[in-house]
């Protein structure tokens, strides 16, 4: 729509997809919009958006077609061919109308829901102590939920002393639980063979088991349900408080799967796709900064021109990792005499005018170190080899600093926390100040920090920040 407006403002009303280039171009506007439609995750939580908020995803989403278009345009060389003023009045009549069209569609959808609020019912089974948490989590910023708890049926043995007076509830004999907003009364009572029966001839759609901690799964209620053939949700006190989990398939085994943060496949597929694109051209770069710093490295200090190391990878995986050399070859052996001129707080090593590096002996009228390791490692060349272990898979464009086996034997359960994503040739603690921070700790909270919140705007955005932080060389030694 906003295509075809845009075209008959600046042509007149003739149909664009008679001329090959404007069928092209609204092509590529279709693929990249279902695109991003698809990994970028702007359509969660839109109901719960207000119209402002909405305003920025919708600009978020624009900008990241927009974005796609033009760099596939200017990679494929033909961004020549098309009208920008085209272009441009169609992004912004597209901004406009998506806006404008999901706030219209969100108060429809809304009223829907409303309208149809409590259509199913829902039978929550858990125990005493639980049972508001569980009520106030199931409706807290839910306004739009399809079912109402018609019972909740408790897992204790007996109602526990005082229960009445402990909950809002409506007499001994037949107990009440407030709920929600407007508050909704339901009846509570005990897992026996009553309740069970009840079940069988009451409308239930769903039960939502949530099982305590410090109680057996109530395998027999589970078992009844199954054979009435009733949806049962089940979950546990300690799931609840697990970060994030997905139900998988191992074999023939159903496994709960846990981790900090899971990624969708198009998420990795993109991730990978641009580690790829970025160690092509990282390599091609590379060769060129070969013909320049391997004669300067031989001259100072004969000897491999790379330096590889074993490193630690994803969960614990060993590779090597690659470099230009920037040290002596004797520069692990005298490592341990200078331990104790170590400046980083922790399980890493990094010293100020360090006499390992090529040419370090070597001062300028400031006492500042002018040899060529010292310049490979203040430009970052050093670290341009990588792009190849980045192309091979065994670095990410952005990640975590790939521990050393020596660092990695002495890490605590706290910090391999770090090594449950690949790691990077760049990473959040890079882009947050490199060697001025020195608490290894603090190195491990932003790689924690990263884990968690990890999305491919975040890697975007400390690749931006990588550049900059290069050329400004902001943290290097």
């Amino acid at each position: 729509m906003s295509f075809w407006i845009a075209y008959w403002w600046l042509h007149g009303l003739r149909n664009p997809y008679a001329e090959p280039v404007f069928r092209y171009l609204a092509s590529l506007f279709l693929i990249f919009q279902l695109a991003v439609v698809l990994v970028s995750g702007n359509y969660s939580g839109i109901l719960r958006r207000d119209k402002y908020e909405e305003l920025y995803a919708t600009g978020k989403f624009t900008l990241m077609v927009v974005s796609m278009v033009t760099i596939y345009l200017f990679v494929s060389k033909t961004s020549n061919h098309y009208s920008r003023l085209q272009t441009g009045i169609t992004v912004v009549i597209y901004f406009a109308l998506d806006w404008a069209l999901r706030v219209v569609l969100k108060s429809f959808v809304r009223k829907q829901i409303i309208r149809n609020r409590g259509r199913n019912s829902l039978v929550v089974v858990t125990a005493a102590r639980l049972a508001p948490v569980v009520l106030k989590k199931l409706f807290r910023n839910n306004t739009y939920c399809d079912f109402h708890v018609s019972r909740v049926i408790l897992l204790d043995k007996d109602f526990p002393k005082g229960f009445p007076e402990k909950l809002p509830v409506g007499g001994e004999e037949d107990p009440t639980l407030r709920y929600g907003k407007p508050e909704y009364n339901v009846r509570v009572s005990l897992l026996n063979e009553k309740s069970i029966k009840e079940l069988s001839h009451d409308w239930v759609d769903e039960v939502f088991l949530f099982q305590p901690d410090d109680m057996l799964p109530p395998m027999k209620l589970m078992e009844d349900l199954m054979t009435m053939g009733i949806t049962v949700n089940y979950t546990t006190e300690a799931i609840d408080r697990w970060p994030n989990t997905d139900l998988r398939k191992m074999g023939q085994f159903k496994v709960l799967s846990i981790g900090h943060r899971f990624a969708n496949a198009g998420e990795l597929a993109i991730k990978r796709l641009a580690d790829i694109v970025g160690g092509l051209i990282g390599c091609i770069l590379t060769g060129i900064i070969f013909i320049f710093v391997a004669p300067a490295i031989y001259c100072a200090d004969p000897g491999p021109i790379f330096f590889t190391q074993e490193r630690i990878g994803q969960n614990g995986k060993r590779f090597k990792i690659h470099k230009f050399r920037s040290m002596y070859l004797d520069a692990e052996e005298r490592k341990a005499e200078l331990m104790e001129r170590n400046r980083m707080e922790g399980l890493m090593f990094k010293m100020d005018d360090d006499p390992r590096i090529i040419g370090s002996e070597k001062k300028d009228r400031n006492g500042k170190p002018m040899g060529i390791g010292n310049f490979i490692r203040r430009t970052s060349l050093d670290e341009f080899p990588q792009f190849y272990d980045c192309l091979i898979g065994n670095l990410s464009m952005v990640g975590w600093r790939p521990a050393t086996v020596d660092e990695w034997n002495r890490y605590t359960p706290q910090h391999r926390i770090r090594a449950s994503m690949k790691p990077g040739i760049t990473g959040l603690w890079q882009v947050s100040g490199r060697s001025k921070i020195t608490d290894f700790d603090e190195i491990v909270r932003l790689d924690r920090e990263y884990i968690e919140n990890w999305s491919l705007t975040l890697d975007l955005k400390i690749l931006i920040k990588t550049v900059v932080a290069v050329f400004l060389r902001d943290g290097a030694m």
